[in-house]
């Protein structure tokens, strides 16, 4: 059982160092593996022969085995990834205790109880905190029973809630390493479910499986495992982190190609280097040493390319948030929409340091590039399905108690969450929108979810306010950028209606309604902006 000393003094971000320290591993043993590679092509091409062959195979099995070390690294770095975040999660609840303690004269011994008797702190082998001082007020002697068992009760919280992360760290590390030495993976029995299985379906078969089955799907069915919604973040994570490790060595290897025998396609050496650098930027993000740790769960770099990327594990979370972007969101932008996204978390973890909240970027469809994609309802349409599908997994795949789960989104991604909402039901607790130009109804009622879990909030500088039902959209949005937008705003007519139905920021939509500060249309995630503040709230349900 984890103690308050230890919780106290304990170092969250020294773990996540050791989960960094894992990662990196990573790194010599691709360029092992591309070594490898490069050494028995190099040999194809001079030698012939049974001895030829069998070297190439005995290369081939190495490269092997180098490739499952890749997802062993990340499953370990994900593991003290996740148990420095509870931890910080505890260390959070143990600090609000010791904060009523200090209010309330309640003094706090070495072993975490807590008593009525005040008692001046000298030093942690005395039960003192650093940095806290004898925390008795006048009148101590009349502290109440009900303080004292408030702070007794938040101090148990904290205490659990730190010993199950420990143990649950120790047996997740200590499978990880019995599998090294007895076996890594092993083929699951045949059958899958079927591509059209509920995710709940999906969910229930993975949980079927052995660790060493589920790391073989992840091996060897990265293109299966990854973005399947039931299947639970972890393992999605490592399956789509070999997938873009995979997409970058087939791009590499295309380069050099096309290099070696047409020197002459500029052309086309310009789109694989602009491919690589999008893919770079996303691993770079992937990378990153930061909390919370990033966890990718879906990527499909075809066209313009999609991604959902998690802030902190959904399946662990309290409370989950799944920002939709808008027009011309593409794979290249998802390191600056998922900053939106984090500060939309760290907002939520200011104002609630006690309770972990994940956040992800939902950006698996083909958003609009341009002004007449954006004046028709299709992408946002056939987004639909596949939004609801991956609110069902998130209920599917998370552990315990049902999180909170909230859907935002901003500009032309409102209407994609209106139009699931809508169309297909999505499982969320609220609903939310900022700078909407319409979510495909007229009626917060028509959304699925009472009316006072649906909100919006529109700035009065936002272009979008200026949109009206099919008129010239791109000369008002050119107008909005100009010296006479709030002349423009002064004559927009005052029924409410935008592009795709009632203004969902109107209180005539029968929603809720949270302030903007005047940002324009991509300022409601900054940090002096009401609105930041507002989408936290909603997030944590305060």
């Amino acid at each position: 059982m984890i103690g308050y000393a230890q919780l106290w003094t304990a170092s969250p971000g020294d773990w996540d160092a050791a989960g960094v320290a894992w990662r990196g591993v990573d790194a010599p043993v691709g360029r092992r593996r591309a070594g490898l590679a490069d050494r028995a092509a190099a040999l194809r091409t001079g030698w012939r022969g049974t001895a030829a062959t069998a070297a190439d195979v005995r290369l081939g099995g190495l490269r092997a085995e180098l490739t499952t070390i890749l997802p062993a690294l990340v499953e370990t770095e994900q593991a003290l990834a996740e148990f420095a975040g509870r931890l910080r999660v505890a260390k959070a609840r143990l600090a609000e205790a010791v904060a009523v303690a200090d209010r309330t004269g309640v003094a706090v011994d070495r072993h975490g109880g807590a008593r009525a008797a005040p008692q001046a702190w000298h030093g942690p082998e005395s039960g003192a905190l650093p940095g806290h001082p004898d925390p008795r007020p006048a009148g101590a002697g009349t502290v109440s029973p009900a303080a004292v068992g408030q702070v007794a009760a938040a101090l148990r919280e904290a205490l659990t809630q730190a010993d199950a992360a420990d143990r649950e760290a120790t047996a997740r590390l200590t499978e990880l390493a019995g599998a090294a030495r007895t076996g890594w993976v092993e083929p699951p029995p045949p059958g899958r479910p079927a591509d059209d299985a509920t995710p709940a379906t999906v969910r229930a078969w993975w949980a079927g499986l052995t660790p060493a089955q589920r790391r073989w799907l992840v091996l060897h069915e990265p293109a299966r495992t990854g973005p399947r919604d039931g299947v639970p973040a972890a393992a999605r994570d490592q399956a789509n982190r070999l997938l873009l490790a995979g997409h970058r060595e087939a791009l590499l290897a295309e380069r050099r190609s096309l290099s070696a025998r047409r020197p002459g396609e500029r052309a086309a050496l310009r789109r694989i280097d602009r491919a690589l650098a999008v893919l770079d930027r996303l691993a770079g993000r992937l990378a990153s040493t930061g909390t919370p740790r990033a966890y990718l769960l879906g990527l499909d770099p075809a066209g313009d390319g999609r991604a959902i990327v998690a802030l902190g594990n959904p399946d662990r979370a309290a409370r989950v948030l799944t920002y939709v972007p808008g027009m011309t969101s593409d794979l290249a932008d998802v390191p600056g929409e998922l900053g939106r996204a984090a500060r939309v978390q760290a907002r939520c973890t200011a104002i609630a340091p006690g309770e972990e909240t994940a956040a992800v970027l939902w950006l698996d469809y083909d958003a609009p590039d341009f002004l007449p994609e954006a004046s028709s309802p299709a992408q946002a349409r056939d987004a639909g399905s596949a939004l609801h599908r991956f609110q069902e997994g998130l209920r599917a795949t998370h552990d315990g108690p049902a999180a909170r789960q909230t859907v935002l989104g901003h500009s032309y991604g409102s209407l994609v969450v209106g139009s699931a909402a809508r169309d297909h039901g999505l499982a969320a607790d609220a609903l939310a929108f900022v700078g909407s130009p319409g979510v495909g109804v007229d009626r917060a009622d028509a959304l699925g979810l009472p009316p006072d879990r649906v909100w919006a909030s529109t700035a009065r500088d936002d272009v979008i306010a200026l949109v009206e039902p099919p008129r010239d959209l791109a000369g008002r949005a050119v107008l909005a950028t100009s010296p006479l937008a709030s002349a423009a705003w002064l004559l927009r007519p005052d029924d409410h209606q935008l592009w795709f139905g009632h203004d969902p920021s109107d209180p005539g939509f029968g929603g809720r309604t949270f302030p903007s500060g005047r940002y324009g249309h991509t300022g409601y995630w900054e940090p002096g902006n009401p609105a930041l503040d507002g989408m936290a709230r909603i997030v944590l349900g305060r």
